[in-house]
């Protein structure tokens, strides 16, 4: 059942590709009337997510139809010159492993601060009204920028930055993996979940050789394991709940 639209009738979807910002852009699709999305190249070792997004993207107009007709232009932005700064294993060949910090290497500093804020320019400039981005505090790396109180402080930041309100909607910030499974499940059924499965990319080594039950992926890095975890765990619901 589609849900009552909100006040706010339009969406810009911070959208990688992979499998949460492509529930957030089916999450999108079902509430805004009019719905656009953003990517953003910061010269990510996983490259393939860049390709996987374009293929995310025209399949929802077969998993969605009855959405199709809201889902507007694609944005790409170049960060290739913010991404060298961090020297971080998803920008260089540096392991996947823990830092002296206690955080992952895999952490991009201020990426997501960054993404949010030329995001809402972009917004800005195209007229649109709420940012929605995939960011999650339950069942992530634990990346700091991903928490809920970052999101609300660059929401205020931003807000009062462009002297106007800018809500960004994080429908995933409270959900594990295997919420997530559910929730494309709810929307669009086997259709979109099929769709995610085979198109999407999450794997921080950019394999697209190996594919899992889950989708494709090495299996091994953070971001597989997520993955993969959350499917077993939403399969294994499923089956229990039966038909």
């Amino acid at each position: 059942m589609t849900e009552t639209l909100p006040s706010r009738s339009s969406a810009l979807v911070l959208f990688s590709g992979g499998q949460d910002s492509a529930t957030c852009l089916a999450w999108a699709l079902e509430r805004y009337e009019r719905v656009e999305t953003v990517g953003f190249d910061y010269g990510q070792r996983h490259a393939v997510e860049m390709a996987a997004r374009l293929r995310v993207r025209d399949g929802m107009a077969t998993a969605l139809p009855e959405f199709a007709d809201r889902l507007g232009p694609d944005h790409v932005v170049d960060l290739t010159g913010f991404g060298a700064i961090g020297e971080t294993a998803l920008t260089t060949d540096r392991a996947i492993e823990i830092g002296a910090r206690g955080l992952p290497t895999t952490f991009v500093p201020g990426r997501n601060l960054v993404f949010l804020s030329v995001a809402a320019a972009l917004a800005d400039r195209r007229g649109l009204d709420v940012l929605v981005g995939g960011m999650c505090e339950t069942d992530f790396s634990g990346y700091p920028d991903c928490r809920r109180d970052t999101i609300e402080a660059m929401s205020l930041a931003l807000t009062l930055g462009l002297d106007k309100p800018v809500p960004i909607e994080t429908p995933l910030m409270a959900m594990t993996k295997a919420q997530t499974w559910a929730l494309a499940d709810r929307i669009g059924g086997a259709a979109l979940v099929d769709l995610i499965v085979e198109e999407s990319h999450t794997c921080y080594r950019g394999d697209r050789a190996h594919c899992h039950a889950w989708g494709y992926g090495c299996g091994e890095c953070p971001a597989c394991e997520l993955r993969a975890a959350g499917w077993a765990e939403w399969t294994a619901q499923t089956l229990q709940d039966g038909p």
